[in-house]
């Protein structure tokens, strides 16, 4: 099972002081993070308005931070919709990229997923499709990419209280995609999932991005809890 911390999302220091935002504070949450079993990383990368950003820049500063601080681990980045609601200017902005992650999640639900995902293709990048919901699901496959996907995020409602449900409606749909399949909760569901995961032989992953709380219900000091927290989980099933 992989393990993909999580380490920011769209979390602000107003959530929590420890939320790292810059290069430097990606990189020393990342390495602290992989020293506690994390085997693969997911960032959003922000300029220096501490804003979510899919600049060239901005996404080569952080890349060459993380790697600098763990060069052997797969590194992923955002390319929410929300970063750029623009389409066109999303898609430009990632064709210019000049130091390209490993991979960068793509939200099937989202109107031009698509097309993004076929750039990330074309440039050698590889996609981690975002699941939200069933119908998600069958436009994923309905792409004719899923086979091409590094793996699919199952993210059950995102925290919604259908979340169990929603899963579910997820998983029948999904149930012979070719690719690994990582599932995940966000809130109340973030620890559930992770536990569900282990059950059911999905990769999952951990982090500031999905939960603020440790599994006993405490406030986590770092990303390097949480991911310590959520490595004692798997290590039961291994």
């Amino acid at each position: 099972m992989l393990l993909e911390a999580a380490l920011n999302g769209t979390r602000t220091r107003l959530e929590h002081p420890a939320v790292p935002l810059t290069p430097g504070q990606l990189a020393r949450d990342a390495a602290a993070a992989v020293l506690q079993g994390a085997q693969a990383v997911h960032v959003h990368v922000r300029d220096a308005d501490e804003q979510e950003t899919l600049e060239s820049d901005h996404i080569a500063r952080t890349i060459d931070a993380i790697r600098t601080a763990c060069p052997a681990v797969p590194l992923g980045v955002s390319t929410g919709a929300w970063i750029v609601p623009d389409l066109h200017k999303r898609l430009q902005l990632i064709r210019s990229w000049r130091l390209a992650p490993d991979f960068a999640s793509v939200n099937i639900h989202e109107a031009g997923s698509v097309d993004v995902m076929r750039l990330l293709l074309e440039k050698g990048i590889g996609v981690e499709a975002g699941v939200w919901n069933a119908p998600a699901a069958m436009r994923l496959v309905e792409s004719g990419l899923v086979d091409q996907c590094l793996r699919i995020l199952i993210e059950p409602a995102e925290g919604s209280a259908n979340a169990r449900e929603n899963l579910r409606q997820i998983e029948a749909v999904l149930r012979s995609a070719p690719c690994r399949q990582l599932l995940h909760g966000l809130g109340m569901f973030a620890w559930e999932f992770v536990a569900v995961a282990a059950r059911r032989g999905y990769d999952t992953r951990m982090g500031f991005e999905d939960t603020l709380i440790l599994p006993d219900g405490s406030r986590a000091e770092s990303n390097q809890a949480l991911v310590t927290a959520a490595n004692g989980i798997l290590s039961v099933q291994r």
